[in-house]
């Protein structure tokens, strides 16, 4: 063996344990210490803006059905005439996703500009869906973009991830909401396996003269501001002939694939939809999100939340998938301002959802919870929740994609649109019985209230032990989950 070899030993051995460590430090502890950035950001915008004191010209419609959300999704791409921006978390294989694509390239065949903005990590075009990356690659009009891709010596930046789920029309009509693109959110149990219920609402812009004053507008530039940053990042990919061909080979399949879905099933194609005969009126709507930065960001959309909640006065509603009130971010609540009558909590119970690690933070904190002034409801139904909500007063509603937690609230990008509509929030309201017809109140006592008319979901034994391992982990590391 050479002094060369016993060299290149030694310094592997040397990485193998140190990278670990670095890793580590850098990559999550560093986070329970460093302070997040500060701003003039809260000073700078006065929490009245939210109110509108007549008809705006954004309107607006809910989108509560699995299925309707997914075929929304196809009409507004089929609508497109000039471009298409598209901001998402992941994008799951299957055929969601293949008809998403398919539809995509379509629209830029017909000429439409399609920017395509995908978290760097988390977006899973890997596998069978990373040939996409060579179709698109192919196109003149379809440019795609990572977000904050994984790199290996800068562990910092793994939890700065993507979490906006957005797609823009021509600048006039807009989609924001919880749900990804995956068979999950939109197909059948039978299809899809697990299945998710979420929200979304399509914003549109009824005086284009006007377009500054539109939250449409705000969402553009969001939109901007992320696409054009540092973080954002095209693709490494070579155009190598193999490459070429299997992008052609792909995008004959997808052509195929839509053709034989459309005669299968026309009904979710070519619909002539109208948005504006859907839509009800808003005094305004307004875009809030979270600052591009890395380690701890200001909380921005938290912050928000916060001090609308404070406006209150009779009734708040919140629904999170996962509520995760860790001591960060308590430090934000002022107890001695908030007057409202009733808080109300709509999330999933510790059997519904997969999100294990979630799970493990929630449990650290239910007890806490209950003992707050909330009335605390815990879904039981078929699949898990994924809708993030909130109804203040019966006029203010937020949806988007910012959860109940510390992620959300330091680590990721996050968007939420704040909608000044009594018809829209008594729409809403609507909707959410049916969740609620399917939940189980906790009492006071940490167990649920009898209710004959839901069965109580139950953990496996697996699972249970599982996550008691989980929460032992998961204990000092509440900022992450």
């Amino acid at each position: 063996m050479t002094i060369e070899t016993l060299t290149t030993r030694k310094i592997i051995t040397i990485i193998l344990i140190f990278y670990p460590i670095y890793a580590f430090l850098s990559g999550a502890l560093v986070f329970g210490f460093h302070k997040n950035h500060t701003s003039s950001y809260f000073d700078d915008n006065p929490v009245e803006r939210f109110l509108g004191t007549q008809e705006s010209q954004d309107r607006v419609v809910l989108i509560e059905d699995r299925t309707y959300s997914g075929i929304a999704r196809i009409n507004l791409i089929e609508q497109a005439e000039s471009t298409l921006d598209i901001a998402y978390y992941t994008i799951n294989e299957g055929a969601s996703a293949d008809i998403f694509f398919g539809k995509l390239l379509e629209a830029a065949d017909r000429g439409v500009k399609v920017r395509i903005l995908i978290d760097g990590i988390l977006h899973n075009l890997y596998g069978p869906l990373s040939i996409m990356c060579y179709v698109i690659n192919n196109h003149p009009n379809i440019e795609l973009k990572f977000y904050e891709p994984f790199t290996l010596l800068k562990p910092w930046a793994w939890n700065n991830r993507l979490h906006d789920k957005i797609l823009i029309v021509d600048n006039q009509v807009g989609m924001i909401g919880g749900r990804n693109i995956g068979d999950r959110y939109f197909l059948d149990q039978e299809i899809a396996g697990e299945i998710v219920y979420d929200r979304d609402v399509v914003i549109i812009n009824t005086d284009m003269d006007k377009n500054f004053d539109s939250v449409i507008n705000q969402m553009s530039s969001y939109f901007d501001l992320i696409w054009n940053h540092k973080f954002s990042r095209y693709p490494r990919i070579k155009s190598v002939k193999y490459q070429k061909r299997k992008g052609k080979k792909k995008r004959e399949e997808l052509t195929a694939y839509i053709q034989k879905i459309s005669n299968k099933y026309p009904e979710i194609f070519e619909l002539d939809i109208d948005w504006l005969a859907l839509s009800v009126p808003t005094k305004k709507m307004t875009l809030i999100h979270n600052p591009i930065q890395r380690l701890n960001k200001e909380p921005w959309v938290w912050g928000e939340i916060i001090r609308l909640m404070k406006t209150a006065k009779q009734m708040i509603f919140v629904q999170s998938p996962y509520v995760i009130p860790n001591r960060k971010m308590l430090k934000y609540v002022d107890k001695g301002t908030i007057n409202f009558e009733k808080l109300i909590i709509l999330t999933n119970s510790v059997a519904s959802s997969q999100n294990n690690a979630a799970m493990t933070g929630y449990r650290k904190y239910r007890k806490k919870i209950v003992d707050s002034k909330a009335q605390v409801y815990e879904y039981h139904g078929p699949g898990s929740i994924h809708g993030k909500t909130g109804i203040i007063d019966n006029r203010l509603s937020l949806v988007g994609s910012f959860n109940v937690d510390p992620r959300s609230t330091f680590l990721s990008t996050e968007t939420m649109v704040v909608i000044d509509s009594k018809e829209f929030a008594e729409i809403l309201e609507d909707k959410l019985e049916e969740l609620f017809k399917q939940s189980l109140a906790v009492g006071k006592d940490y167990l649920y209230q009898d209710n004959h008319f839901v069965e109580e979901k139950k953990l496996s034994i697996g699972r249970a032990i599982f996550l008691r391992i989980l929460g032992i982990i998961t204990y000092c590391f509440d900022f992450m989950l």
